[in-house]
């Protein structure tokens, strides 16, 4: 599969020149050393695409991940910040709810801005204590400059502006002629010997479209079709396993590898999407529509994570504590010794505990923002505390076959008890003694939220205009008017 062995054969060239240099500190000792860190944040990704979360299904899909989670940590109840591309990114590399940080919803490929300029990102701030940042992969919160990853604070990027459905975008095996690769211009920041890393990986899997046919006259038969989910992921695996390897090679007692979702399957994709595992959202799918990606059902944000770092994360261990990915920015801050700007208010928990010394405490709370398939974009209508989850507006996303549910507004809330009801089936009544205990906690937390919020001087707000001329130039015969914007 071309696409994945092109990124595959890319990230190898980097963590090369990235790598090569750590092993000149095996000198020093380890607790002495700032950690290196890397993130791998994959696309449209499903709980149940991790063999590890499903070993009944017997799959074998994903060997490497599944080793990494045996010799490190393997998450349960982990979700993404959102449920779609630009909000999930833009709360991991700042640690803030989309109503924080401005991004609510996805940017276009006519999008004339990106993460607003005022929020401060995490390469930044690790790379003002002496990391090395680099980027390899999907940006999508901004293409153009100055919001672009090498002024977001990245000394180095490789990657596609935004999905790789979304028009102008380098994808070789794709485009026919053959299309040459971008030569970037302008300086690249080359990393000292001994410096730490921040690597962030943002791939294109599991996203549409996964994989071109065999070759260009192979027809696309039944058999092909279903089995390039499965091969597209298998590929991942490969890659995530190359990583694991080159970091072992190397710094592998001083370096943390994060492994993670950007938002759940595309559901609407049918057999190109992945797998939601027991988390069906059956309440809404049995009304109409799909449960997964823009969906606050939990097949649409609680996706597959691994943490491996060894000596320090104990292996072979499982967390069943309720994180979310903007607790990424506060725990790589917290490992690395550096204290975030004081001049804002963030969402995230240091996880640090979880992590190192197997704490299974982790959020009283989590809200879900909206992601498309009901209410206001980045509006927190749906909560999660401890095996309950309350929602305060429903929607479906679309189905596989074009099927889509109304949205209803609820009030009082629908409340699920995800421990005997994992599949959002059947709310609790109203008229418990547990719903009323539940729906006033929850209640009384978001109110506290969105006041925290509405008094906060550090929110941002995102431009989301466009305009035809921010598109960037792409004619895949003509490597000049692909790569004229880069410089």
């Amino acid at each position: 599969m071309a696409v994945g062995l092109t990124q595959l054969l890319v990230s190898g060239v980097l963590l090369c020149g990235l790598l090569l240099h750590s092993v000149s500190q095996h000198g020093a000792s380890v607790h002495d050393k700032k950690p290196n860190f890397i993130i791998v944040l994959t696309d449209d990704i499903g709980w149940g695409d991790l063999d590890a979360n499903q070993p009944e299904e017997k799959a074998n899909n994903t060997p490497c991940l599944n080793l990494m989670a045996q010799q490190g940590l393997r998450f349960t109840d982990f979700h993404s910040p959102a449920s779609t591309c630009s909000p999930s990114r833009a709360a991991i590399l700042t640690g803030r709810y989309g109503l924080r940080n401005g991004v609510t919803h996805n940017f276009a490929v006519n999008s004339v801005a990106g993460l607003p300029l005022s929020e401060v990102t995490l390469p930044q701030l690790l790379k003002k204590e002496g990391y090395y940042t680099a980027m390899i992969g999907k940006w999508h919160l901004g293409h153009n400059e100055p919001y672009s990853p090498t002024n977001r604070g990245f000394d180095y990027y490789l990657g596609i502006p935004y999905s790789n459905d979304m028009g102008c975008t380098d994808m070789p095996g794709y485009n026919l002629p053959q299309c040459l690769p971008c030569d970037p211009s302008g300086p690249q920041v080359i990393r000292e010997r001994g410096q730490p890393y921040f690597l962030y990986i943002a791939l294109a899997h599991m996203h549409v479209p996964l994989a071109p046919p065999l070759s260009p006259d192979a027809p696309i038969t039944t058999t092909h079709t279903d089995e390039v989910y499965a091969a597209s992921l298998r590929e991942l695996d490969s890659l995530v396993g190359a990583v694991k390897v080159a970091s072992d090679d190397t710094d592998k007692d001083n370096t943390l590898i994060w492994f993670t979702g950007d938002n759940g399957p595309w559901e609407q994709k049918c057999q190109y999407a992945g797998s939601v595992g027991p988390f069906a959202g059956k309440w809404q799918t049995s009304k109409g529509g799909g449960s997964a990606k823009r969906t606050t059902w939990e097949g649409g944000h609680r996706v597959p994570t691994v943490a491996y770092w060894p000596g320090r994360i104990p292996a072979n261990t499982t967390s069943s504590a309720l994180l979310s990915g903007m607790d990424i920015f506060p725990t790589l801050l917290s490992l690395a010794g550096v204290t975030p700007p004081s001049d804002r208010r963030y969402d995230g928990i240091d996880a640090t505990n979880i992590l190192l010394h197997h704490e299974q405490t982790g959020r009283e709370f989590l809200f879900h923002p909206n992601s498309g398939a009901a209410g206001r974009y980045g509006d927190l209508q749906t909560v999660r505390t401890g095996k309950h989850k309350a929602f305060y507006i429903t929607g479906a996303a679309e189905a596989c076959g074009g099927g889509t549910g109304r949205q209803q507004l609820h009030d009082p809330p629908l409340i699920f008890d995800l421990e005997r009801d994992v599949a959002e089936e059947t709310p609790l009544q109203a008229e418990s003694p547990e719903y009323q205990a539940v729906a006033e906690r929850i209640a009384r937390k978001r109110e506290e939220l969105l006041w925290d919020i509405a008094t906060d001087k550090s929110v941002s707000t995102a431009d989301y205009s466009t305009d035809k001329s921010a598109a960037p130039c792409c004619d895949p015969r003509q490597a000049v008017c692909r790569c004229r914007t880069l410089g």
